[in-house]
């Protein structure tokens, strides 16, 4: 265990989140995830349930609606997956969106 005596003002340790949306980040995923799952042939049995789990908070796009920011928690966890659809199909901006909200928030 460190004796340092760093003194962490709590404003400041989360100084690389200011001015991040990360619902907003979470939300553009969702938008072109839905827009992609929308040809039969790019949807199968787990994004049908992964569609369920999508909070009302993304559908009113109202992230007070979100406090305990399950919209951010879907995505972040399913990165990988959410990113092997969009690489496959090889959509740019899905791809971007993505990027930003895993660099940014996740």
């Amino acid at each position: 265990m460190c004796n340092c005596k760093k003194n962490i003002k709590v404003d400041e340790s989360y100084v690389s989140f200011k001015d991040i949306d990360c619902f907003e980040n979470a939300c553009l995923v969702i938008d072109n995830l839905l827009r992609i799952l929308k040809e039969p042939k790019n949807t199968n049995a787990y994004w049908e349930k992964f569609i369920e789990k999508i909070p009302e908070a993304y559908y009113t796009r109202d992230s007070k609606k979100d406090p305990s920011e399950a919209l951010l928690y879907l995505v972040c966890s399913c990165t990988s997956n959410i990113m092997e659809l969009f690489e496959e199909i090889d959509d740019e901006e899905a791809i971007d969106a993505m990027s930003k909200c895993e660099q940014e928030c996740c």
